[in-house]
């Protein structure tokens, strides 16, 4: 069994990380999860969350607010919409993150106004941003 497997961090504006990974934790649409080498073939929705990435390097943890991940025995790749290092995260990018999941929120509630699913997915999409906050020590307010 191998040591580490590739993972890779790439969001819409830049790639993040590419480095050597003994375990990612993932958090999946339908649940955390932690991937390492040889682990079986998957691909998964991302819902807002922490990566935490732990390697030869060190720990690290980044802040995502959705995207996909690709794992395979050899890699891991997530694609992110929205990926932050968490040393990086200020209180003004995460208020303008939860602010535009208020946005989102507010808009599913004009549009669909007798169709809960569009609406219960913005209000899931803020309250994991708010969580995301009370995790790291940010705040939404």
């Amino acid at each position: 069994m191998a040591d580490t497997v590739q993972f890779d961090l790439v969001s819409p504006e830049r790639l993040l990380a590419s480095v050597a990974a003994r375990e990612v934790s993932i958090p999946g649409a339908e649940g955390n999860l932690t991937a390492m080498a040889d682990h079986a073939p998957l691909i998964t929705t991302l819902r807002p969350g922490i990566v935490r990435v732990s390697g030869p390097e060190g720990d690290k943890e980044y802040v995502v607010t959705g995207g996909f991940a690709e794992i395979s025995g050899s890699s891991i790749s997530v694609l992110a919409e929205q990926a932050v290092a968490r040393e990086d995260m200020t209180q003004d990018a995460y208020k303008a993150m939860v602010n535009a999941a208020t946005d989102k929120l507010a808009h599913a509630q004009e549009t669909f106004v007798n169709e809960p699913g569009p609406v219960d997915e913005a209000a899931k999409l803020l309250s994991d941003m708010v969580a995301i906050g009370d995790h790291i020590g940010l705040s939404a307010n």
